[in-house]
């Protein structure tokens, strides 16, 4: 398969990027996005130009890296799949693709395609997590747990942290994140003790970093490769009017 590609090139976060077209021939259609990239770096340094830069890890949908806007679609056309999991056969032969970075204030370039999303990582710092006692792990059925709790609560927990909610919504808002990491632990006993602290601590944080608010566009739910439900949100939002009136 070949390909007419668009990428966003900038240096640096200080420096005016731009759109630069490629073509990449002699791709698999069972390859993933990631993979083509690495045939297009691997021509560029051959060229001795400089590769693109991207972020990556697991490359099993996993890790959350991976985010990019493919021709105007977080993580591109297909449904529920980040875009490492993304295979080249969906797209045409002989198409164009246009490869930003996510565009969100919070998330500035570093370079191309790569994005500062450490705000996120603050927004955890601020209260995403319990405080327990170390020690030996209590038994399983120490703490019982009903069964539609522990499921949504795996649901929520199930988000990846990669920024598609916040680069697909017109406000940039990471109320579905939030709610994901402040849903997960509300609906566990362990995660009870800090209820009140924990989510007000982490939506101060999240206005702090510049995110906007939610306008209930269901962009983010739509573009979220784990399918992370709108509910959480009217769950975080719950949780906050129930910290504020205690």
């Amino acid at each position: 398969m070949n390909f007419t590609v668009k990428i966003w090139r900038q240096k640096n976060r200080d420096t005016k990027g731009k759109l630069v077209t490629y073509t990449v021939r002699d791709v698999s259609p069972d390859a993933s996005f990631l993979e083509m990239l690495d045939v297009l770096n691997e021509d560029l340094v051959r060229n001795g130009e400089e590769p693109v830069a991207y972020d990556h890890d697991c490359r099993e949908g996993i890790c959350g890296s991976c985010g990019l806007m493919i021709s105007g679609r977080a993580h591109g056309p297909n449904h529920g799949a980040a875009t490492c999991e993304l295979r080249m056969r969906s797209f045409a032969d002989g198409g164009k693709i246009t490869v930003e970075p996510w565009r969100a204030r919070p998330f500035p370039v570093i370079k191309d395609l790569m994005v500062d999303r450490t705000a996120f990582d603050r927004i955890m710092q601020a209260g995403g997590y319990v405080s327990v006692k170390t020690g030996q792990a209590p038994d399983a059925n120490a703490i019982p747990v009903p069964k539609h709790h522990a499921e949504e609560a795996m649901d929520a927990a199930a988000c990846i942290g990669c920024g598609a909610c916040v680069a697909t919504c017109p406000n940039g808002s990471a109320m579905l994140f939030v709610a994901a990491k402040v849903s997960q632990l509300a609906l566990l006993p362990q995660g009870h003790a800090e209820r009140k602290e924990r989510v007000e601590r982490m939506i101060a944080q999240m206005d702090a970093e510049g995110f906007g608010a939610c306008s209930n566009t269901y962009a983010c739910e739509a573009e979220c490769p784990k399918e992370i439900s709108v509910q959480h949100i009217a769950r975080l939002n719950r949780e906050f009017i129930r910290a504020k009136v205690m």
